[in-house]
This record gives structure tokens, sequence and C-alpha cells, in this order.
């Protein structure tokens, strides 16, 4: 079109200033002319199918152009494309103009305007204000062109006064201007023009388009599919009537609350629930959102998002989740069984050798009753044998008890109820009572370090902390794969926070494996192991301590875990501790 109005431009200026006409001048608005259909039905192409390829098949529709504009130029000597020709008077055209380059002319501009038109409606308004610029800007010239073909070849005057004083560089220029308001003001380039009926077709959650009287406007092609076999959806219909003589149990009057609170509050409003209906049975996540034009309530986007597969998932995932949890149940609790059949051994063992002891000295002093060769000093050295024996089992009594004190709390379920507490001082010594086995049975020693205070307190329940510091204690030991090894054990204090290190120098975490500590339940130890204890601890660390677990891990040099906790309160004089191991 640019092309078209500068060459019309230069041929009035030459003729009616300069003097100078010549048939030459001619020829360059033509170019523009030839060219202008195949640009339109290019950018109409465009605007429903968002992308062509004119190197493809599209570059046969320049055949025509270079064509006409080859026997324009030669025109001399076959008269083909005309016999007379002026640029402002009756023209008299040839069979080549009249039988392929006008209907090539005309076909494009149809198929370009059917795009916009077609397309423009189906974008329900998103991009009408370009499309009708656009439109404009092709139908005037293109009425234009049409008049003053008649007027070419009619007897009529007014319209072969209007062929005469041919008005194309005013309707080029209409429509040139048509399309800068389309470009720059509308950004018709800068959008992509996908027709909105063909994207919402594909998005996978269903919606419907109510007004104000709740009758229904607009509705997706994933609506009809998810509830095509228990309601036959149609425009104009009224949507709460439509539910309630369905077979679908939905509740309506919370459907209408909300419909009518989001538009009291002109934001969107979601909420989840089951609809059943003979065979159908699906959870929908259901968000209504108003539509305001200005301050003007238009209608309601009511949006249905099918989380039935995502429900039955949960499902799954916490019946697996309570399946791996009672296994890692049963595992630890084989193993703390085999660590207090080992614990309560030795004293068991001890008091048993004991009471035999005390019989023994209990039988003696019996027949020494009626003996008269056994002296008082005999009796009191029966006594003090006896008082021996029974000092010698105290601290066997008690440390059974510091052992059923530790695991009395492992040994049932965890149920934390966020007021507990603990002093780290409890947590070592119940943690020494309970490792103490597994460290002896694997050779491995536990090298312990406090720089804090452990009457330090700390919230939270301590059997859930034992459980995560003797995980990791179990795996450090594992990490020397049967040979003797030192495990790390230390206490600190950070800033408002209690750093709990479990360190040792095995053979370190495989660097695939590092990234998903944590993220999944993971494990290296294959059917030995569950991979939920590293995932849970990690989980009760940030969600009952309101902390964080971190590792430092390298091939062959060890691993390093990272507990951090907030205290309740600690002395200020900070000072070492040795732990008995």
């Amino acid at each position: 079109m640019i092309i078209c109005n500068i060459g019309y431009a230069i041929a009035i200026i030459s003729e009616n200033f300069l003097n100078f006409n010549s048939i030459v001048l001619s020829y360059i608005p033509f170019l523009g002319q030839t060219l202008l259909p195949v640009a339109f039905l290019f950018v109409g192409l465009v605007f429903a199918k968002n992308r062509i390829n004119i190197f493809g098949i599209y570059s046969l529709l320049f055949v025509i152009p270079i064509l006409s504009n080859i026997l324009l130029w030669t025109n001399s000597y076959h008269e083909l494309f005309y016999k007379e020709f002026t640029l402002f008077a009756n023209s008299i055209w040839g069979n080549y103009f009249y039988y392929v380059h006008l209907p090539f002319t005309y076909g494009c501009i149809a198929v370009g305007l059917y795009c916009f038109i077609r397309f423009s409606i189906k974008n329900a308004g998103f991009f009408s204000k370009q499309a009708i610029l656009i439109i404009i800007a092709s139908i005037i010239p293109l009425i234009v062109n049409v008049l003053w073909l008649i007027g070419n070849n009619t007897n009529n005057d007014l319209l072969k006064f209007y062929s005469i004083y041919d008005p194309f560089p005013v309707a080029f220029t209409i429509g040139i201007i048509c399309f800068a308001i389309a470009i720059f003001k509308f950004d018709f380039l800068n959008v992509v023009p996908i027709a909105l009926q063909r994207i919402v077709d594909l998005i996978s959650d269903s919606y419907i388009v109510i007004n104000e009287e709740n009758e229904i406007i607009d509705y997706n092609q994933t609506l009809i599919n998810t509830f095509s076999n228990v309601i036959n959806i149609k425009r104009k219909q009224n949507l709460i009537e439509l539910i309630s003589n369905s077979g679908i149990q939905m509740n309506i009057k919370q459907l209408e609350l909300n419909t009518t609170f989001a538009k009291e509050q002109k934001s969107s409003i979601a909420y989840e629930e089951q609809l059943i209906g003979g065979n159908f049975n699906k959870y929908f996540d259901i968000e209504i959102t108003p539509i305001y034009s200005g301050n003007n309530f238009i209608g309601s986007i009511i949006l249905f998002k099918d989380i039935t597969e995502h429900k039955k998932n949960i499902e799954i995932i916490k019946r697996n989740q309570e399946i791996l949890l009672e296994q890692e149940r049963m595992a630890s609790l084989g193993q703390m069984i085999g660590s207090i059949a080992h614990n309560l051994k030795t004293p068991i063992m001890s008091i048993a050798g004991g009471i035999e002891a005390l019989k023994d000295l209990t039988d003696e002093y019996i027949e020494s009753v009626e003996d008269e060769n056994v002296t008082p000093e005999d009796h009191y050295e029966i006594a003090k044998e006896m008082q021996e024996w029974l000092e010698k089992m105290k601290p066997y009594c008690s440390y059974m008890t510091d052992i059923i004190s530790a695991v009395k709390g492992q040994a049932v379920q965890m149920n934390y109820s966020g007021s507990e507490k603990f002093t780290l001082q409890e947590l070592v010594k119940r943690v020494d009572v309970l490792m103490k086995l597994e460290l002896k049975k694997y050779h491995c020693t536990l090298e312990t370090e406090f720089d804090i205070d452990l009457t330090t307190e700390v919230k939270g329940e301590i059997n859930s902390m034992i459980q995560i510091i003797d995980n990791l204690i179990i795996n450090a030991i594992q990490s020397y794969e049967g040979e003797s090894g030192k495990i790390g054990l230390r206490i600190s204090k950070d800033n408002s926070n209690v750093e709990i290190m479990i360190s040792d120098h095995g053979k370190g975490i495989p660097t695939e494996v590092q990234n998903k500590l944590f993220k999944e339940m993971f494990t290296t130890k294959g059917k030995n192991g569950t991979g939920l204890g590293l995932y849970m601890s990690y989980s009760t660390i940030k969600g009952r301590f309101s902390g964080n677990m971190r590792f430092i891990s390298k091939e062959g040099f060890g691993t390093a875990f990272y507990i951090t906790i907030p205290y309740i309160n600690a002395v200020t004089q900070e000072a070492d501790y040795e732990a008995v191991v």
C-alpha cells in the first residue's frame, strides 16, 4: 500500500508539476497493487493460524504477481495485460487481466477477509478492534477497485467519471491510516492472534460463563466431555435449573452463595466439592470469578478443575506411607529389642549371680543359728558379705531402670503435643544407653564434644530426636562397612540455635545420591533399607522442631550431618562436658 501511494504521488507530481508523463510511472503503483492481495492473505492466515512458512507452498502465491508485472512491462509485445492504458483515464484491458489477474486478486482478498471476520468473531472481542480496523482498511480499497473496474466497462456517466478520476490514492491512504492505528495503538503485530475458542477448547479444566440471571453464555469442549453422561448443556439455559433437573447431586445453595459473594467482593472464590450422580463420581476444585466491565457486572466464570485422580493418588500415598512407617517402626522395634536384650543381659546375669551368693550366705546363716561354735563375729561377717552383694546389685538395678526409661518412649507411637521440652543432658544420656550395643557390636567408638551447657532446654518430643540421632549414628556405623571407626557427636551453640553434628570418616555418600536425600525416600541399602529414615528425619526436624537439617559428604572421606534447632534457655557461662561412652 505504501508502494502504491508513493507511485501515485510520483505520477501526479510528474504530470501536474513537472509536465512529465511516462507509462513507466504507472508501473510503480501497480507493483504494490499486485503484491497487496498476497500480503493481505498472508496477514489473514497468520491471524487465524498464528504462523505460516512463506518459503513453503505459500511461495507459489507470488507466481501470479511476478507474472503480472512481467506481462505489464512487456505488454507492447503481446497486449495480454492491456490494450490501452493510462493512469488517470479509461483503459482497455487484455485477456490475462480479466481471466487471471482479477480472479487471483479478488480471491486472495476474499480469503483474507474471511479469515479476519471468522476468527475475530471466535476471538470474542479480544482482537476485535484490530480486526475491524484491518477489515475497514481492506474493504475501502476493494470497493474503490470494484467501482473503478465497473466504470471502465459501463456506459453509466457517473461511473465513467469515477473511473477517470481515480480515487485510489485517497482510498489507499485511508487504508494505511487504519493499518497504522491497528499496529501501533492496538499492538496488532505484537500479540499471538490465535482464536480464543481454539485455546479454551484445549484447556484441560472445564469452564462455564453465566450472566447475572445465571443463564449460560459460553462453555468449552472440556466441560461437555466431562459432564456428557449426566448433563446436556446448551446456551441460554439457566445453570441452577439445569443442575437441579440433572442427575448430579451438588450443593446448589453453596454455589449461589459463593457466586453472590464473589460478585460483591469482586474477587475469586474457590472451594472443593464432590459431585455424584449415577455412574458419575468426581471431585472438583470449583473457582468462581466475577467479570466486570468497569463497574458494571457482566457475569461469572465458573471453573471446574477435576481433582479426582489427585484425590486417589493422595489416598494411595497415605496408604503406602502408613505401610512404610510401619515397616520402619518394626525395624526400629527389632533393633531396640536387640539392644534391650544385650544391655539387660549383663546386669541380669550379675544380679542372678548376686542372688545365688545371697542364697548361699542365707543357707550358711540358717545353719549357724543353732551352732554353738559360731561366734557373733561370724554372724557379723555373714551380714557384711550380704550387704556387699546388695551394694553390688544396686548399680545394675539402676542401669536397668535407665534402659527401660530410655526405650519406653521409643516403643510407643510418637504423639507430640507441641508443649514438651527436654534438656540436652537427658538427650545425650538416652542416646548413650541405646547406642552402646551397636557401637560395641561393630567396634566403633563415639567421640563427643559439647560446647554448650547441657542443661539447655529444647522444645519438642525427646523420643523423636532420639530416633533421628540414633538413625544417623547407625548410618555412620554402616558407612565403615564392618570395619572399626570413630563417630563424632558434637553439640554446640549457634546464635539462638543448638547445632548437633554427627560425623564419620567412612565411605561417604555417592554424588548422584546426594541430591535425592531429604527429597524422596531413597536408599543405597537395597532390600535392607526403606529410605524412609532420612526422609522422615528431615521432615520431623522441619515440622516438629522448626529447625533445619543439612549434610556435607565426600566419597572416600566421610559424611557430617548437621541438625539445627532453636533452644528455650541456656546458661551464659558455657563449658565443655565429658560424656561416658
